[in-house]
């Protein structure tokens, strides 16, 4: 089962392994992103700091098998490293069936991001596409660790139109 998709620049990361993964029980992770795919440095940087007992893949988007993570009976946690990304495992298969929970963990600043957390900032475009995932059901939030409150999307849509 996907437990959680998290959108994080950082993709797979301490954080990641010490506070999301032990909450969700995750068994697997598997992170999607292109240009992590393609190079042998940041897969291996990646994956060296994953405990054994707990595989890692990193992949290209155009290779997850939405339909067989969420199948399988193991919490696995999916990371991808931008809201485009989610867009495109949401064309790809991505069903809020098969992955309800979306997690914005960091999304890091340019020009023409808003700030919505300390951590995520988000441009118009961003704001829609998550407005309109959670409109067909996925559970869209945003926070940086779980102990910290999730701010969800009519929060995230406030905090951009307040120009925050």
């Amino acid at each position: 089962m996907i437990a959680l998709v998290r959108v994080d620049n950082r993709l797979l990361h301490g954080q990641i392994l010490e506070a999301w993964a032990p909450r969700l029980g995750t068994r697997e992770v598997v992170v999607a992103d292109d240009d992590a795919a393609r190079s042998p440095l940041a897969r291996a940087a990646m994956t060296l700091c994953v405990p054994p007992e707990m595989p890692a893949r990193v992949v290209t988007l155009g290779e997850v098998d939405w339909k067989a993570l969420a199948d399988d009976p193991r919490p696995i946690l999916v990371l991808l490293r931008d809201v485009e990304g989610l867009a495109r495992a949401h064309a790809r298969g991505l069903s809020a069936k098969m992955g309800r929970r979306v997690n914005l963990g960091n999304v890091h600043y340019e020009p023409g991001r808003r700030q919505i957390t300390p951590s995520v900032f988000l441009t118009r475009d961003e704001v829609d596409t998550l407005l309109a995932l959670a409109g067909e059901g996925f559970e869209i939030e945003a926070r940086a660790v779980p102990t910290e409150p999730p701010v969800g999307p009519a929060e995230i849509e406030r905090r951009y139109a307040a120009g925050r």
